[in-house]
C-alpha cells in the first residue's frame, strides 16, 4: 500500500514538473517587444497625441468629424505600415480595405466641416463619453500583446482602434442633429464590426502561443 501511495506521489510529482516545463517552453516561444520600440504602436500613439491636443468647443457633430479624420488618418498610417512591412497577405488585403475605406470616409467629412454650419452649443455629455472612448483605447492597446511581429501587432491594435470609433459614432447617433453624420456613423459601425471579426478570426488562426 505504501509503495503505491509513493508512486503515486512520483507520478505526480511529475505531471506538475511536465506541465511547468510546457509553460516554460510556451513562454520561451513568445518573445515580446517593448511598446516603446514598437513601429505600430508608435503610430497609434502619436494619433492618440494629436487627438488630445484638438479643442471640443463645437457642437458633437463637427467635433465628431474632425476627430475622426485624425483617427481615420492613424488607422490609415497602420494599414500602410502592415501593407511594406507585414508578411501575411490575408493580413495585407485587410490592410489595404481599411485603407481604402477610411480615405474615402475621410473626403466625407472634409465636406462635411467645409459646409456645415453648426446648430448646437458643445454638449458635455458627448464630451465626456468621447474622452473616456479615447481613454479606454489607450489603456486596451497598452494590454495587447506586441511582439514585433508587424500581421501580428496590426491585428492586435486595429481591434481597440475600430472599437473606439465604434463607440465614438454611438455617442453622436445620441447627441448629434446631422443626418449626414448619422449616415456616416452607421456605416462606421456596420464596416468596422465586420473589420473586427475578420481581425480576431485572424488571430485565432494565427496564435503564437
Amino acid at each position: 500500500m505504501e509503495q503505491r501511495k509513493n508512486a503515486g506521489r512520483w507520478l505526480g510529482l511529475l505531471f506538475i514538473a511536465f506541465l511547468l516545463g510546457s509553460c516554460e517552453q510556451e513562454e520561451e516561444g513568445l518573445e515580446l517587444q517593448p511598446h516603446d520600440q514598437n513601429k505600430m504602436m508608435g503610430i497609434m500613439h502619436d494619433m492618440m497625441a494629436e487627438m488630445e491636443t484638438m479643442p471640443m468647443n463645437s457642437d458633437p457633430d463637427v467635433d465628431f468629424a474632425k476627430m475622426m479624420v485624425m483617427h481615420h488618418q492613424g488607422a490609415i498610417n497602420m494599414a500602410s505600415e502592415e501593407m511594406t512591412s507585414g508578411q501575411d497577405a490575408e493580413m495585407k488585403a485587410i490592410a489595404q480595405k481599411i485603407k481604402g475605406e477610411q480615405e474615402k470616409e475621410i473626403q466625407e467629412f472634409n465636406a462635411f466641416l467645409s459646409t456645415y454650419r453648426p446648430d448646437q452649443p458643445m454638449n458635455m455629455d458627448f464630451h465626456r463619453e468621447v474622452m473616456e472612448s479615447m481613454e479606454k483605447m489607450g489603456r486596451d492597446s497598452d494590454l495587447r500583446v506586441i511582439t514585433g511581429d508587424t500581421d501580428q501587432d496590426f491585428a492586435q491594435l486595429m481591434i481597440p482602434h475600430h472599437q473606439a470609433a465604434m463607440e465614438n459614432a454611438r455617442s453622436v447617433m445620441e447627441h448629434g442633429n446631422s443626418p449626414v453624420i448619422r449616415g456616416m456613423a452607421q456605416k462606421i459601425i456596420d464596416s468596422q464590426r465586420m473589420d473586427i471579426k475578420e481581425l480576431q478570426e485572424w488571430l485565432l488562426a494565427h496564435k503564437q502561443y
